[in-house]
């Protein structure tokens, strides 16, 4: 199969050496030449440019650039001419904006896309191979979505490794902004509030150890999609912030009080809930 991939950094470098070795041919777009012409030094892509004319052979496209590039992205895809019989696929962290612009006025043949994988580090230089396996690939269809091209992006993610799953945007939305996007903002958070004691801040550098780097790690990394994260999917984050203040306000009237027998009590809760999110 002929797979074009839009954004050959972490994602669309890891995709394209993952389905290359399954024997697609890869065909990679990158803003830069010197971009594609490393992914094809890699043995990343079959071939590459700058331009996306070169999709017109492709029968799947994957749009992995940021959230906000996406729909200029199938603009220019629409605009060079490449069948509408094509479908394409995206690995935005954000869906119901996303397919809410797209399908299926701009382009009937889109299946909403979320691998669920990553790494701290960025860049086509950090892509490598079986990072989708045994990790979650959401895909995100509509009423309007052809079932022709669901069947075709579930049967790549399989071929990935990845755990698939089906869901609505809402669904998904609701569900990333409590396990990812809200994590993102209260680690952030954090790192700024240790900014402003001035007087402790050098001693508690030198001694920040895991626990530190293990809750700092995600508002510490992307700017760009933190602030993406916020910016497309701001209602259900917002919820999800609303909710943690309040759950945060409980334990400083906790601390308050003294009453450090219920935050015992609601730290053991705390321990029981936290495997749920963590069992593979």
């Amino acid at each position: 199969m002929n797979i074009g991939i839009v954004g050959l950094g972490l994602i669309g470098g890891s995709l394209g050496l993952d389905l290359r070795s399954l024997d697609h041919h890869i065909l990679g777009v990158s803003r830069q030449e010197q971009t594609w012409q490393r992914a094809k030094e890699l043995q990343t892509i079959d071939a590459g440019s700058v331009n996306v004319e070169i999709l017109k052979d492709a029968e799947i496209i994957f749009i992995c650039t940021p959230i906000d590039k996406i729909e200029p992205e199938i603009k220019k895809i629409k605009e060079c001419g490449v069948s509408e019989k094509v479908i394409i696929t995206d690995v935005g962290s954000v869906k119901k904006e996303i397919v809410d612009r797209i399908a299926p006025e701009l382009w009937r043949n889109f299946v909403g896309g979320h691998p669920m994988a990553g790494k701290a580090e960025s860049g086509l230089e950090v892509a490598e191979r079986n990072l989708f396996v045994d990790k979650p690939y959401v895909i995100t269809p509509v009423e309007t979505t052809p079932n022709e091209a669901i069947l075709v992006v579930e049967e790549i993610v399989r071929s990935l490794g990845a755990k698939l799953y089906r869901c609505s945007p809402e669904a998904h939305d609701r569900a990333v902004a409590w396990i990812s996007h809200l994590p993102v903002m209260v680690s952030g958070s954090l790192i700024a509030a240790c900014q402003t004691d001035r007087e402790s801040l050098e001693l508690a550098q030198k001694l920040a150890s895991s626990g530190f780097r293990d809750t700092s790690r995600v508002g510490g990394g992307n700017p760009q999609l933190g602030a993406m994260m916020a910016k497309y999917n701001r209602a259900e984050l917002l919820r999800s912030l609303y909710q943690y203040r309040q759950n945060l306000d409980w334990f400083i009237d906790r601390i308050e009080q003294k009453d450090w027998e219920a935050i015992e009590q609601q730290l053991q809760k705390n321990n029981q809930a936290r495997t749920k999110f963590l069992e593979v």
